[in-house]
Order: structure tokens, then C-alpha cells, then sequence
């Protein structure tokens, strides 16, 4: 499982002309859940997206977790994180869990960062989405939740 965690100013997701989901300061989470992902997985990456100190303190220096800040999540599921384009033109997507797999974690996820107290927010899973994203620093980091085999 892994998380490309962008630190933002806003965000937001649109599905068919409707906003669905909005935060002010905060993160963007782009979750993508490959075969093999557990409960476990899931619980580790949420509990280092919401603790990762990627804020800035008094000083500038990158000391606060989205905890410490007070935080708002947007959460977006996104099978092509886990995309190979190592060979040929087209992605192949063999490694991304099946969405009878991967809704399941990705509820579980959401569970998790909402259980940390922090506003969250959500896409729809499997949704064609707008994404629009005002990226603060820009700060962008890819959290994993285990190696890569």
C-alpha cells in the first residue's frame, strides 16, 4: 500500500460537475492498494500520513505532523499509483489490487485517518474525479507501507 501524500493549501474533488469533498490547509492522500495488502498495511500508512511531519513550526523547519497542525485530509483512492512503465507505452496495472480487494482496505484506511480526530474528506471510490489540488511548497512525499518486493 502506499501514499503520495501532497501538503496543500486546498483541495478538492469534483464528480460529475459536484464538489464532493473540500479542505482548506492541510493534505491530499492518493492511496493505492496493491494485491497482498492487509488490514495491517492499511493501519501502519494511516497512522505515519497523520503523524509524518511535513509542517512548518515557528522556525520554518518541518517539525509538525497534520496531528500537530490540526489538519484537514482529502483522501483519494488511486489504483495507478501501483502503474509499471517499465516496458512497452502502455501502463500495466497487474499489481493493483481488484476493487472487490482494494474498497474494502480503502474503507479501512478512511476509518483509521478519520479515528485520528483530523477532518477528512473523500473521493468516491472507482469514480472518474477532478482532482484540483493548490500544492504548498510544494511538498510532495511517497509513503510506503512495506517494501517493494
Amino acid at each position: 500500500m502506499k501514499a503520495l501524500i501532497q501538503r496543500v493549501r486546498s483541495a478538492s474533488v469534483t464528480i460529475n460537475d459536484e464538489i464532493v469533498g473540500r479542505i482548506s490547509e492541510g493534505c491530499v492522500l492518493l492511496l493505492g492498494i496493491r494485491n497482498g495488502d492487509t488490514e495491517e498495511d492499511a493501519r501502519f500508512l494511516a497512522e505515519k500520513c497523520v503523524n509524518l511531519r511535513i509542517f512548518n513550526d515557528a522556525a520554518g523547519k518541518l517539525n509538525l505532523s497534520a496531528l500537530d497542525a490540526g489538519a484537514e485530509i482529502l483522501v483519494i483512492s488511486q489504483f495507478t499509483l501501483y502503474g509499471d512503465c517499465r516496458k512497452g507505452r502502455r501502463p500495466s496495472f497487474i499489481a493493483a489490487a481488484p476493487p472487490e480487494t482494494s474498497e474494502p482496505l480503502y474503507r479501512y484506511f478512511l476509518q483509521r485517518i478519520e479515528g485520528s480526530g483530523l477532518r477528512t474528506e473523500t473521493g468516491r471510490f472507482g469514480a472518474m474525479m477532478l482532482v484540483e489540488i493548490i500544492n504548498d511548497g510544494p511538498v510532495t512525499l511517497m509513503v510506503e507501507s512495506r517494501n517493494e518486493e
